[in-house]
C-alpha cells in the first residue's frame, strides 16, 4: 500500500526529530524514520552558548517551548532530571607529553580554561544522548509527527517524467521502498531530509563520492562509557570554574582524548589520533586501543584505573567526512549528514542548528516545489563552507599540537569568533549575516583565513620557534576587532574566566552602551555567583 507525505526525515538522532517537528509546526505531513529504536548509544554530546541560544530561537519561532527548558544547565535540571545530562561551565584543554605524568606549572604554559559561563544556572551542557534522543523522538510523536522505528530503507526512486531535466521534478518528489515490521512498504514523498549522519543513508542509497577536507590529517577514533572515572585534583581551587565541569581536552602531540561527565554517573571518553598513531596503537581492536593511549599517559591513565566501560568500545576508522554533493532536486542533507571535521571544539551541534534553522526557514517560505530549489542550493553553498573554514581551523589545530603556545593561540580565533556572536544574539542584533566563525566578517573573516593558512604551513613544514612566536602576535592582532571577554589580556596565564568586566571595557564592538551591557546581565542571568 502506498502512503503519501510531504517529507521523510531520515534518522532521529535529536536533529533529525527537532527537523520534524518543526517540518511539522510548519503544516507539513511529516514521517521520521529511524533504522533503531531509542534509547541507543550515541556521542556527539556537547553543547555552547552558541548551540544553547540556537535552541532558544528555534524554540520561540517554531512555538516549541520545551526547547528553552534543555537550553541551560538549571532549567535542565529543575523541569527535566530524568534526562541525562552534564555540567559544562567551560572548555579544559591540558597538554601532555607522552610517557610522562601531567605536572602543573606555575606559569600554566601547558594548560588553558575558557570559560563559558559565570554561574552552574545558566551553563551548558553535554547531552546524554541516549536520555536525549529518545526524548526528542517522543516529543515529535507528540507533535503529530508519524515515527517509524527498526525502518530500514531499501530504495529510492524519483517520480521523474521521463525526458524532463532533474529540476524539472522539483516537487513530484520521490518513494522511498522502506522495510518495516517485517514488510516492505512504499512511502511516497515531496521531499527527503537526510539527517542520518556522516556516510549515511542518502549518501550510500545514491552511491555519492566523499570530499578530503583540505589539509586536515587523517583520524581515527576508539571510544565508549564509563563508570567509574576518577577527577583530576588541580594544585588550586582558584580557578575560573571547577575544571572538569567541562569539555575536558587531554592534548598530545598527533591527538586528544576527551572526557566528559554526565550527572548520572556515566562519563563519556574516547581518543581521537592521526592515522599513523592510531594504527601504532591499534584503535581497530578497541578497548586495547584504548589502553595502549592511556599507557602513554600515566595522569589519564589513573583516572580510568577503577573504571568500568559499559558500552561495547567504538572505533571509527576515519573521523572526517565531507559528501561530495548536499542536496539535489527533491532531497538534502542536514549539516550532520553532509559532514564532519573533528569533535575537537564541539562545533557539531551549531553548525546543525545552524543548518536547521536556514532550512525550516525555507520550508516556511517556499513550496515544495521547484521554487525552494534556488534556496536548497543557496542553503548547500551555506553549509559546505562552514564545514569548510571549520575543518581548516581544526587542521590547523592537529597541525601545531606539538607547539602548546600556538594551539592555545590558535582556538582563541574560534573562542573570539563564538563569544562575539553569542553576544551580539544576547543583545538582540543577531549576526549581520557574518555566519560561522565570522567568516563574513569585513575585518575578522579574512584575518581568520590568513591566520589558519599561516598555521597550516607552519606545522607542516616544523616551522621555528620565532616563525610560531610571529604567528601567535598575528592571532592576537586578529582578534583584536571582536575579542570582548579579554583572550587578548596576557596577564590571565592561559586561564580566562566569564568576566563582565570585559563586556563593558569592550562595548563599542559590539555595537553596545553601558545600559545595554547592564539590560544583557540582568536579562541573562550572567552575574557571577
Amino acid at each position: 500500500m502506498m502512503r503519501e507525505f510531504d517529507i521523510a526525515v531520515i534518522g532521529s538522532g535529536f536533529a533529525g526529530s527537532l527537523m520534524a517537528m518543526i517540518a511539522k509546526r510548519l503544516g507539513h505531513s511529516v514521517v521520521l524514520i529511524e533504522k533503531g529504536t531509542h534509547p541507543r548509544f550515541a556521542i556527539g554530546e556537547s553543547s555552547t552558548p552558541l548551540t544553547n541560544l540556537m535552541l532558544e530561537e528555534l524554540a520561540d519561532t517554531y512555538d516549541l517551548p520545551f526547547l528553552r527548558n534543555l537550553s541551560k544547565w538549571g532549567a535542565w535540571q529543575e523541569h527535566h532530571p530524568d534526562i541525562g545530562c552534564g555540567l559544562k561551565r567551560g572548555f579544559t584543554f591540558l597538554k601532555h607529553d607522552l610517557g610522562s605524568p601531567f605536572e602543573f606549572r606555575d606559569d600554566r604554559s601547558n594548560e588553558l580554561l575558557v570559560a563559558a559561563s559565570p554561574n552552574d544556572r545558566i551553563a551548558d551542557t553535554h547531552w546524554y544522548r541516549p536520555d536525549f534522543d529518545r526524548f526528542l523522538q517522543q516529543r515529535a510523536v507528540e507533535h503529530g509527527v508519524e515515527c517509524l522505528n527498526e525502518c530500514a530503507v531499501n530504495a529510492i526512486t524519483w517520480n521523474k517524467i521521463p525526458g524532463t531535466r532533474n529540476a524539472d521534478y522539483w516537487g513530484r518528489g520521490a518513494t522511498l521502498n522502506v522495510v518495516h515490521e517485517n514488510s516492505c512498504h512504499d512511502l511516497k514523498v515531496k521531499l527527503v531530509i537526510d539527517a542520518s549522519g556522516p556516510r549515511g543513508c542518502l549518501w550510500k542509497l545514491l552511491g555519492l563520492d566523499e570530499i578530503p577536507l583540505v589539509d586536515l590529517p587523517e583520524t581515527q577514533s576508539v571510544f565508549s562509557h564509563f563508570r567509574g572515572v576518577e577527577e583530576l585534583k588541580w594544585p588550586t581551587a582558584e580557578t575560573p570554574y571547577p575544571p572538569e565541569s567541562a569539555a575536558v581536552h587531554h592534548v598530545f602531540d598527533g591527538g586528544w582524548i576527551w572526557v566528559l561527565r554526565f550527572n548520572n554517573g556515566i562519563t563519556s571518553a574516547g581518543v581521537v589520533a592521526r592515522r599513523e598513531i592510531a594504527e601504532e596503537w591499534d584503535f581497530k581492536n578497541g578497548e586495547p586501543g584504548w589502553r595502549r593511549a592511556l599507557e602513554q599517559m600515566p595522569t589519564v591513565r589513573a583516572l580510568f584505573e577503577n573504571a568500568e566501560a559499559v558500552e561495547p568500545f567504538r572505533f571509527m576508522p576515519c573521523v572526517s567526512f565531507r559528501s561530495a554533493q548536499v542536496s539535489g532536486p527533491g532531497w538534502v542533507m542536514l549539516p550532520s549528514a553532509a559532514g564532519f571535521a573533528d569533535p575537537l571544539l564541539s562545533t557539531g551541534f551549531p553548525l546543525t542548528l545552524f543548518g536547521i534553522k536556514r532550512l525550516a526557514g525555507l520550508l516556511r517560505k517556499n513550496p515544495l516545489d521547484e521554487q525552494i530549489a534556488p534556496g536548497i542550493a543557496g542553503y548547500s553553498e551555506q553549509t559546505v563552507c562552514e564545514l569548510a573554514v571549520t575543518a581548516r581551523l581544526i587542521a590547523a589545530l592537529y597541525w601545531n599540537m606539538n607547539d602548546f603556545a600556538l594551539f592555545t593561540a590558535l582556538t582563541k580565533l574560534y573562542f573570539a569568533a563564538v563569544s562575539f556572536s553569542e553576544t551580539r544574539q544576547r543583545l538582540g542584533k543577531r549576526y549581520l549575516g557574518h555566519g560561522f566563525l565570522l567568516m563574513r566578517h569585513p575585518v575578522f573573516g579574512p584575518s581568520l583565513r590568513r591566520c589558519i593558512d599561516h598555521a597550516i604551513l607552519h606545522g607542516q613544514t616544523n616551522g621555528t620557534r620565532s616563525e610560531s612566536m610571529s604567528l601567535q602576535a598575528s592571532i592576537q592582532e586578529a582578534i583584536k576587532p571582536i575579542d570582548i571577554v579579554g583572550l587578548g589580556n596576557d596577564g590571565r596565564r592561559n586561564w580566562f574566566p566569564a568576566d563582565n568586566t570585559e563586556l563593558f571595557a569592550n562595548r563599542e564592538k559590539l555595537g553596545a552602551s553601558c545600559e545595554d551591557v547592564e539590560q544583557l546581565i540582568r536579562r541573562c542571568g550572567l552575574e557571577r555567583w
